[in-house]
């Protein structure tokens, strides 16, 4: 993190590092396409020659309309990617010396980045596991744990469901509830019909032996039986819960999406070299863009999930 902090303390070599990964072949115009171009070196700004418009390397990204320069945005990404268990916005703010709002803002804007989408469904071996993420009801004030429910799973919890391909990647993705359609739907979205299925004896995964070779394991009796199980689903799910617990203490529903697709950024390179990881962050930074009234469910925006 410090040879991070000394690398980027200088524009210019931010400007160069982003623009290399950006543009490959050399920068194109965001406006046109045009690819001949002069540089003012004075502003780091590049000048179309076929439109006549300026633009900087910022545009088109996550780090667009910002009024911090890439020397506290890029150690911010180093940060979030590198970091197993997160960055708080608290210590954020601490480490790029700006406030916290901004620092929870810049937080959301690069998770942005670490959203995959994949054509590939999960095949072979694959586990499907269901946790929720929410508060202790006995952790709560006594007029605030008057209201909730007390018992297993969670009516105030927000529910995650995860597809883990063993020897493969996770996915997991927020639901409504675990009823059987629902679950079910997003079993069949994302694994290959024909594929070795690992559940629980949740009873809404009932009726998927027809398109999958469906086990599953009870876990009031066993947790393990032979190959099948789903401890690496409960894997991930510690991960996660230890970050948000001991690192965020408190995620927002609406916003849980975003914690999990840097959650599986990290926990799908997580055989990666920090300096890889980053190398690799730095490729969704373009076309993803969060503005503010987005963020705060003002106006709608296109890092949510369908």
């Amino acid at each position: 993190m410090v040879e991070a902090i000394r690398f980027f303390s200088d524009p210019a070599i931010c400007v160069q590092y982003l623009a290399e990964r950006r543009w490959p072949e050399g920068p194109v115009c965001p406006r046109c396409g045009g690819k001949q171009h002069s540089y003012l070196s004075t502003r780091f700004l590049w000048k179309c020659k076929a439109c006549k418009k300026q633009f900087s390397v910022k545009v088109g990204t996550i780090f667009e309309d910002s009024p911090l320069g890439l020397e506290k945005w890029l150690p911010a990404v180093w940060l979030l990617f590198t970091r197993r268990t997160g960055v708080s916005s608290v210590e954020l703010s601490k480490a790029l010396g700006v406030t916290q709002k901004t620092a929870w803002f810049m937080a959301h804007r690069i998770r942005c980045a670490a959203r995959t989408g994949s054509f590939n469904k999960a095949a072979g071996q694959v586990e499907v596991d269901e946790t929720f993420i929410g508060q202790k009801a006995r952790n709560m004030h006594k007029h605030i744990r008057a209201k909730k429910i007390t018992g297993t799973g969670g009516k105030d919890k927000t529910m995650v469901v995860g597809v883990m391909e063993r020897g493969g990647v996770v996915r997991a993705t927020v639901v409504e509830s675990r009823k059987k359609k629902p679950l079910q739907s997003l079993v069949k979205e994302h694994v290959e019909p024909g594929a070795q299925l690992f559940t629980d004896a949740l009873k809404s995964y009932e009726g998927l032996d027809g398109e999958f070779a469906h086990e599953i394991v009870d876990h009031a009796v066993e947790y393990v039986n032979g190959h099948v199980h789903t401890n690496g689903m409960e894997n991930f799910w510690s991960h996660l819960k230890r970050t948000i617990y001991g690192t965020y203490i408190f995620v927002s529903p609406i916003h849980l999406f975003r914690y999990l697709d840097l959650q599986m950024f990290r926990f799908n390179n997580r055989d990666m070299s920090d300096d890889l990881r980053f190398r690799l962050s730095s490729r969704g930074v373009s076309g993803r863009r969060l503005t503010y009234k987005e963020l705060t469910g003002k106006a709608s925006h296109t890092c949510r999930p369908k």
